[in-house]
């Protein structure tokens, strides 16, 4: 899913990142992101951050936080194209740590006012996050509060709340604790945006948090065009898609490679509650794969609302169909709104 960016909150958070690793050596700034991505590998209880003092969440943010706001920029907006009318005046991020999520939501509604929350348990990431979001030109991004609490058994959300956004949160949890994060943001907001890894385990507990939201009266908005089950076989698949990051020189020292952009896959699940007026019974079918273009053909792997997994093979006796298909990728809905 390679949405354009957005040329202000991604443009400014780049910059922000890269001053933060003025004076830390490359060296020991590479050591430190290797550690936290071993130690992220594994449960991480929730009384014992690993991201334990400035310099580990600096090294940190400057080395995960771009891949993290594009892949939650792009999960936002599928959701925000499939339900233009929706735009939060609250959010609040749980686990948001530095607060990618955060300039993710500013990214996908630029411009409008919004009150912000950002929850987490580790206060050096929090501080760090108030210092970079204190830069930005968006007013709800400056504006947000930063505050430190539970995350799992023992969560609060405010009563109302428009958007709740759990990114790359899950992982980090115990059963009990997932399934806790999941029920206080469907008992307190509007709309909820999960994202985890696009890998298998990551697919399952984005597939877990999706059924508990359906459970609970939510519908889904995004990726999925329809609330039924998924139609992919467990153990068979898993549904993910791909953000396009630009790489920085600590991802080029820490992961070798001369690149200037990786891709940061990614599971998600956007839902609103089903008494909303704008609440989907369904919606147009979404690529799930990279489209496949091949001469004088296109073939799309798609999701629908009436057939589960389909292909379909889009070919230049399709005319304009065509055209647009050769410029379809993957996570788009299909066919293209308007089109």
């Amino acid at each position: 899913m390679h949405a354009p960016h957005s040329p202000r909150s991604g443009d400014e958070l780049r910059t922000a990142l890269a001053g933060l690793l003025d004076g830390l050596p490359p060296r020991r700034a590479a050591q430190a992101v290797d550690r936290l991505i071993a130690s992220y590998r594994g449960l991480t209880p929730t009384d014992a951050p690993v991201l334990r003092d400035r310099s580990d969440v600096a090294a940190y943010a400057a080395y995960r936080m771009p891949a993290t706001f594009e892949a939650v920029r792009s999960a936002l907006e599928a959701f925000r194209d499939r339900l233009p009318s929706f735009v939060p005046a609250s959010h609040v991020d749980v686990g948001g740590g530095t607060g990618a999520a955060t300039w993710a939501v500013a990214s996908a509604w630029e411009g409008e006012s919004r009150e912000t929350t950002v929850l987490d348990w580790a206060a050096p990431a929090l501080a760090l996050g108030a210092e970079l979001a204190g830069e930005a030109s968006e007013p709800a991004l400056r504006a947000a509060r930063w505050e430190r609490g539970i995350i799992g058994d023992g969560l609060r959300v405010p009563e109302g709340t428009d958007l709740v956004t759990v990114s790359y949160v899950l992982k980090e949890l115990t059963d009990a604790g997932r399934a806790a994060v999941v029920a206080e943001a469907a008992r307190t907001a509007r709309a909820v945006v999960i994202v985890e890894p696009g890998t298998p385990d990551g697919y399952l507990r984005i597939i877990e948090a999706r059924d508990r939201l359906i459970a609970a009266g939510f519908r889904v908005v995004a990726p999925c065009p329809h609330s039924a089950a998924c139609p992919i076989e467990p153990g068979a698949d898993w549904c993910h898609f791909s953000a396009r990051v630009s790489r920085s020189s600590l991802h080029r020292q820490v992961k070798g490679g001369s690149l200037a952009y990786e891709d940061e896959k990614f599971s998600y699940v956007a839902a609103v509650r089903g008494d909303l007026p704008e609440a989907p019974a369904s919606g147009p079918a979404r690529i799930v794969r990279r489209p496949q273009i091949r001469k004088g053909q296109v073939l799309l792997d798609l999701c629908t609302p009436e057939d589960g997994l389909t292909r379909e093979t889009v070919t230049k006796r399709h005319g304009d169909a065509y055209k647009v298909a050769r410029d379809a990728d993957w996570g788009d809905e299909w066919p293209p709104a308007g089109a």
